[in-house]
């Protein structure tokens, strides 16, 4: 496998992806250094001021480390980006990039995000357009999120609690989910139930953030907020019966891959 996850005992994160790119380490380092190559890849427009380089959106970042051709280092806003370069055979280069964050469940989102760009960084190497047609994003986020254990659920004194990145925005999630059915009182709309837990009326509705209804033994909570990327963050809670756990982590993926099917 050609990406991991480190966590860090600060919470910070590392996504580290490898490449083998049939280029010479020289070449590669003017791609991933040079304001006219970074256009045609990068995600975002770089301009370099000294040791300051601004990207056209959001904060600034600086370079933290440049020896080339063999290691280029910066921040961005944040986050860290370190980008390694070693002699491959047969005169390439392995490409090691290192993506530093405080947002693990995010860490999806990044690695399709670099996926893509480092397609079109090989485009540019050989010197020809990328691939015409918008990339299956979904789809590649979901593979990201099995690659890197992003998908696993959690009980902590009798609580489940599942955390998933999704690739839709809050509002759509929610009409995915007959969010705008829910009323307080009422029974909470199906695709909001497992047939494992018995479901109560709902205690709480938000539209397009948060539905909330009892059960025999607790409660279920389904929170949609800001997420990584464009998609919202879902944090769905369960209360009382820890067996459920493999319920909602089964419903929260099925959720997710109806999501990155869409078109």
């Amino acid at each position: 496998m050609n990406e991991s996850l480190t966590l860090h005992p600060d919470g910070r994160t590392s996504l580290r992806m490898r490449r083998r790119l049939p280029h010479p380490p020289e070449k590669v380092w003017r791609a991933i250094t040079e304001p006219s190559h970074l256009a045609a890849w990068f995600p975002a427009e770089v301009t370099f001021d000294g040791d300051r380089i601004g990207y056209g959106f959001g904060p600034d970042g600086r370079v933290t480390h440049r020896e080339p051709p063999r290691l280029f280092a910066h921040t961005w806003g944040e986050d860290h980006l370190r980008w390694e370069l070693e002699p491959d055979e047969g005169g390439g280069t392995l490409l090691t990039l290192t993506h530093t964050f405080s947002d693990r469940y995010g860490a999806a989102s990044f690695a399709a995000g670099w996926h893509t760009c480092l397609i079109a960084l090989l485009a540019r190497l050989d010197g020809r357009s990328p691939a015409p047609g918008p990339p299956e994003t979904g789809r590649l986020h979901e593979d990201y999120v099995h690659i890197l254990g992003l998908d696993a659920a959690t009980c902590d004194g009798g609580t489940v609690r599942v955390e998933r990145q999704l690739v839709r925005p809050a509002g759509h999630v929610w009409r995915h989910l007959d969010g705008d059915l829910a009323a307080v009182g009422e029974p909470p709309p199906a695709p909001f139930t497992v047939p494992a837990v018995p479901a109560g009326p709902v205690t709480r509705a938000e539209p397009g953030r948060l539905l909330q209804y009892g059960t025999p033994g607790g409660s279920v909570r389904w929170e949609l907020g800001e997420g990584t990327g464009h998609g919202a963050r879902l944090v769905l809670t369960c209360t009382g019966d820890p067996a459920t756990l493999p319920a909602w982590r089964s419903r929260a993926a099925a959720l997710a891959a109806e999501l990155a099917a869409e078109g």
